[in-house]
């Protein structure tokens, strides 16, 4: 049996405009930073655009048009030491750009990766269809609560304040579950769940990459998995290399996360993922045919 075979058989998902049929294909989250210190360089705030939300919904189209199925908008780094933003100013940051990507590009979901319930029901009225919560393990229950009252897909991804394992593998299987089950208490709808290992959260490189070849067990969770690996630390510690060389880094991970089971992939490089997913898919899943054109074609 094929790794992703474990996962045809999970219910479709509508997030917002469109219909995920896990199993099919991988899909490509596309990552837009609306922050100053995004640790990969990206954030639209880095630098001094006349205006930030047209510089993001031009980003936004971009990676639609090199195949991104939904986008992340987030307004608070996350990386290590990074600046803690105040509700208000996150608040500031993020409306706007989902209000402003939703009318520009009405067929893509959009998802908020936040921590605040304040900013994740502000940006889901503002036209957001998925709450990313890079928290999910938590005991707090309040960004499944949003979910829940908005009927929305819920993201839960784990995380540790410690990164302490005797098992890692093991131990985010088993954490994810018990995040299952507090969700479900809160009200989300349990096919409406989608699980995140947390590459790079509250785990040391060597954790990140026990995690990502053990990231097979995560299927005996029934639900849909999402990776983000893109650009981070742990790829720079195994090239010794700086953020924005990583990309062939970020390309390894997302073959081998699809040949675990994973079903979407959170990126920063939308074409060159989508390229490598379709090429992985074909292989893994075994949905590719070859065109007239190209049995004709020289190799």
């Amino acid at each position: 049996m094929r790794a992703t075979e474990g996962h045809a058989h999970l219910a479709p998902l509508q997030i917002g405009p469109r219909l995920f049929t896990w199993g099919e294909r991988t899909y490509v989250m596309g990552i837009v930073n609306v922050t100053p210190d995004s640790f990969s360089g990206d954030g639209i705030l880095a630098g001094p655009p006349p205006n930030p939300v047209a510089a993001a919904v031009d980003q936004a189209r971009q990676m639609v048009a090199e195949g991104a199925d939904l986008l992340d908008i987030g307004g608070e780094s996350t990386r290590p030491g990074h600046a803690e933003v105040d509700e208000a100013e996150e608040l500031r940051r993020v409306v706007p750009v989902v209000a402003a990507i939703r009318q520009a590009l009405p067929e893509t979901p959009i998802s908020i990766d936040t921590t605040k319930p304040t900013v994740a029901e502000a940006a889901l009225a503002a036209g957001a269809d998925l709450v990313n919560d890079i928290w999910g393990i938590a005991e707090d229950d309040s960004l499944a609560r949003v979910a829940a009252e908005h009927r929305v897909a819920l993201v839960l991804m784990h995380n540790r304040v410690e990164a302490r394992y005797d098992d890692v593998a093991a131990e985010i299987v088993a954490d994810l579950a018990a995040a299952i089950e507090r969700a479900v208490r809160a009200g989300v709808v349990r096919e409406q769940l989608i699980v995140d290992p947390g590459f790079g959260f509250g785990k040391t490189a060597e954790h990140n990459v026990a995690a990502l070849a053990g990231i097979g067990a995560l299927q005996i969770l029934g639900r849909p998995i999402l990776l983000g690996t893109s650009r981070k630390s742990t790829l720079g510690k195994i090239l010794d290399l700086p953020a924005d060389e990583r990309l062939e880094a970020t390309l390894a991970t997302t073959a081998i996360g699809i040949a675990g089971g994973v079903d979407m992939v959170r990126v920063h490089d939308v074409r060159a993922n989508v390229r490598a997913a379709r090429t992985a898919d074909a292989i893994i899943r075994g949905n590719w045919r070859p065109s007239a054109a190209a049995e004709g074609a020289q190799p």
